[in-house]
């Protein structure tokens, strides 16, 4: 289990190791070195998702190991409380950034739209936490959309 130990409580997490093995390798090592600590989650969108990972709470990129290969074709569906791998339009551009879907998002499914966001872990404790993170208040900053008014921190990701 992994639990990922925010400002507004924690959120415990299985990950699909089988199912998504270069998705969860990936994520794994990213807790293994800390990378998440003292990252945020940078973009909040009611009734959509939350997304971290990647960014510190001044808006700025963390340097990232290189992008894996996408694995949305795994079977698994962006259902509510599971995690995603978040990329840009590019296929294979996922690193570190991740997020939590709050709801069934069929749309970002493998064949959808696209080839869709792999989904890599659900929740399994906490989601009245990331229920909590989906109901703060967010504006514009740095050249970003929906990011919250009051940072929300992600302390430490770590393995339990």
């Amino acid at each position: 289990m992994i639990r990922i130990v925010t400002s507004h409580g924690d959120i415990v997490v299985e990950l699909f190791e089988e199912a998504a093995p270069l998705s969860c390798e990936n994520f794994r090592r990213y807790v293994e070195d800390s990378f998440f600590t003292d990252t945020v989650f940078h973009r909040v969108i009611p009734n959509f998702m939350i997304q971290g990972g990647g960014m510190t709470e001044d808006m700025q990129r963390k340097k990232t190991r290189a992008a894996i290969r996408n694995e949305a074709a795994n079977g698994k569906k962006n259902l509510r409380g599971t995690l995603a791998m978040a990329r840009t339009g590019e296929v294979d551009s996922a690193t570190s950034q991740f997020f939590i879907n709050l709801r069934d998002n069929p749309f970002l499914d493998h064949g959808g739209r696209d080839f869709g966001y792999a989904v890599f872990a659900r929740v399994t404790d906490g989601m009245d936490v990331v229920d909590a993170i989906a109901a703060v208040k967010t504006g514009s900053r740095s050249g970003h959309q929906d990011v919250p008014v009051t940072p929300v921190r992600i302390i430490e990701i770590r393995v339990d």
